[in-house]
């Protein structure tokens, strides 16, 4: 494995944690993780990219090795802020390319929108969204959001680290034994009482209160001017929080139309955690994609 190092610094007033690889000076790829993720799930695909690269990960506030907020309640523009000043760090006044996966696919499209001449080239790995909702939706929205501020949210812990990984492996079934092995290193903790706790803050499971405006997030969409990298796994399970496979197809790939110039890909033998189960391929499609002239 290509060796990272680790760099702490406040964001936002929260101290956060990057993750880095590759030579300082080298051409940089930010990548940001997903929900319940971390830094460190993209050791796979960085030990298959095959050029020179200097590759920064944050861990978002509140998950691995980033502090947790002080509020009982995570806003997603909360994501959008954090990326902004954590490029302005690493990369003041330079176009970047850009690589998010999941929730974190969500955050780099809206800050593509929103920052278009920050952004060299974009790379959204299953960044679906959220399924659509209407204002009538609010006031049982809000409710759920009060109702559930009364229960501290809890995650579950493991007796070993084994357990952790057998975990990761139950839900990715695709997953090697090394590579489960290595994540539950940097997805977990041991705790006081000798148990494993997953590095991410439970209020992450608490609903936001405010709706999901997916024509706010497409106006984002159509204001991106570089070049975007869809890439979407063959046996994917965003149909669970999307509905329907069928009018589900239809929405992603109307949300994709929205996008002035993007490639679609879509990665065969791979679920919703691609970036662990195809990292070679995706590793080449990277590279292709952001030397393209």
């Amino acid at each position: 494995m290509k060796p990272s190092r680790s760099e702490f610094l406040s964001i936002r007033g929260l101290r956060s944690h990057t993750r880095h690889w590759g030579r300082e000076g080298a051409p940089k790829i930010f990548m940001v993780h997903g929900w319940m993720d971390v830094s460190a799930s993209f050791q796979f695909v960085v030990d298959c990219l095959q050029q020179d690269w200097h590759v920064i990960a944050p861990d978002w506030r509140g998950f691995g090795q980033s502090e947790r907020t002080q509020s009982d309640t995570y806003w997603f523009a909360d994501y959008v802020a954090d990326l902004d000043a954590i490029l302005d760090h690493f990369a003041p006044g330079e176009a970047v390319n850009l690589l998010g996966h999941s929730m974190g696919g969500n955050v780099v499209n809206v800050y593509a929108g929103v920052r278009p001449g920050r952004v060299r080239r974009l790379i959204n790995l299953e960044g679906f969204g959220l399924p659509a909702t209407k204002p009538e939706d609010s006031p049982k929205r809000y409710a759920k959001w009060l109702d559930e501020l009364r229960e501290p949210p809890v995650l579950k812990s493991y007796p070993s680290r084994q357990a952790v990984a057998a975990r990761l492996q139950k839900t990715n079934p695709r997953l090697k034994d090394e590579r489960a092995d290595f994540l539950s290193q940097h997805w977990s903790a041991p705790n006081a009482a000798g148990e494993w706790e997953i590095l991410g803050d439970p209020q992450h499971k608490k609903p936001s209160p405010l709706l999901y405006h997916v024509e706010e997030v497409l106006a984002c969409s159509r204001a991106i001017t570089a070049p975007v990298m869809w890439v979407e796994a063959e046996d994917t399970n965003m149909w669970q929080w999307m509905g329907p496979k069928e009018q589900a197809r239809i929405e992603v790939d109307r949300r994709l139309s929205h996008l002035a110039n993007v490639t679609a890909h879509m990665m065969p033998d791979a679920g919703h955690m691609l970036h662990h189960d195809q990292p070679e391929l995706l590793a080449r499609m990277i590279e292709d994609f952001v030397t393209r002239e």
